[in-house]
């Protein structure tokens, strides 16, 4: 809700927040921010929490809609005339997403992680993933907000969304399964079997999937190969958009105590939890690496401590046995220091697909 604030013609946005505190439990609370004034180059701007500025207050509120960027959420939805916020927060518009819990049968989990649990089950007669997210991880409101993006995303290189399930609880995401597991495990349980055609391959088709993010304004923010899964086929589908958020300035500013895996970061996401697609390239060097050190724990004999210190020195991770010279430098780019001097994914996936032609 934006009010007048305090100060005379000064207005102040009140947010209410169920975000996790530092003992790791819904912390429902209110938090106010006053809306700022500065002079900048002769015109009147105005910034919240952090100095991104804006000509008016409606951009900043809506730079804010999508962008924490200092604030402890999102702007995500406002308090309605009567002060009742709108009585089903889940809102797809679209009633075919909806699934039945009655049409589904759950089998035995596929795998866990940070934010919940993977399923096999049947659906209508079609084999599916259910993702169902811990309730103490992650909120309706972010849950939706996942569902909301994998609703407008379609590509044959991203696992396919089927259906949102949000009259059981916890809610459940219903989606396409793939036979082989996920990119990491797989390619650990078939070490020295992969040709290096193969190898090359898995990397284009992350590539597809992540140049057609990045053409979306979408960023990953978790790409790992632990986050792709693989097909019966041996093609890779990039997976788990828990963490991805719609962005305006291909930037986006973490909330304050979000974690994220260091062994996989850019340099800017550790120092200053700064995301964009830039940082999603450098994940992708990382993934590159795991492709061809055939499933390998990147930096696994460090600890995090020692691997920033690694990076802040210039040190990279060496050259897989496995990588011709052209791909390496290709992952060597996709660690440079400064975000700008690194490749897009349109640019990355032009390289590979020339690479897997000579």
């Amino acid at each position: 809700m934006m009010r007048d604030s305090r100060q005379a013609g000064l207005y102040t946005v009140s947010l209410f927040t169920k975000a996790m505190g530092s003992n790791g439990l819904s912390n429902p609370r209110v938090k106010h921010y006053q809306i700022k004034e500065v002079q900048a180059e002769g015109e009147k701007m105005f910034y919240l929490a952090e100095k991104h500025l804006f000509n008016n207050i409606p951009q900043l509120i809506n730079y804010h809609k999508l962008n924490a960027a200092g604030l402890i959420t999102r702007l995500r939805r406002p308090v309605s005339q009567n002060r009742i916020l709108t009585s089903n927060p889940f809102c797809l518009n679209e009633a075919q997403w909806e699934v039945d819990p009655r049409e589904l049968v759950l089998g035995e989990e596929l795998g866990s992680g940070q934010f919940g649990m993977v399923l096999e089950a049947r659906w209508r007669e079609m084999k599916v993933a259910v993702k169902i997210v811990r309730e103490e991880a992650m909120s309706e409101d972010e849950f939706i907000e996942e569902a909301k993006v994998l609703t407008k995303l379609s590509h044959c290189k991203l696992v396919q969304l089927y259906g949102v399930c949000t009259q059981r609880r916890p809610p459940c995401l219903v989606l396409e399964l793939l036979e082989n597991g996920c990119l990491s495990d797989y390619l650990r349980a078939r070490k020295g079997q992969l040709t290096p055609a193969t190898l090359l391959g898995m990397c284009l088709d992350v590539s597809e999937a992540m140049a057609y993010l990045e053409s979306s304004k979408i960023i990953h923010r978790d790409l790992a190969a632990r986050n792709c899964l693989v097909s019966k086929n041996n093609e890779v589908k990039v997976s788990d958009f828990g963490m991805a958020r719609y962005i305006l300035d291909d930037l986006y500013t973490s909330s304050l105590g979000s974690k994220f895996p260091i062994k996989w970061s850019a340099p800017e996401v550790i120092k200053y939890s700064k995301f964009s697609s830039k940082s999603d390239i450098w994940s992708f060097g990382v993934l590159m690496w795991e492709v061809y050190m055939e499933g390998r724990i990147p930096y696994e004999h460090s600890t995090n401590t020692e691997v920033v210190e690694s990076l802040n020195s210039g040190l990279r991770l060496l050259k897989p046995r496995l990588a011709p010279d052209p791909v390496y430098l290709l992952m060597e780019w996709c660690w440079r220091e400064n975000p700008v001097d690194r490749p897009s994914f349109a640019v990355l996936l032009h390289e590979l697909a020339s690479l897997l032609h000579l």
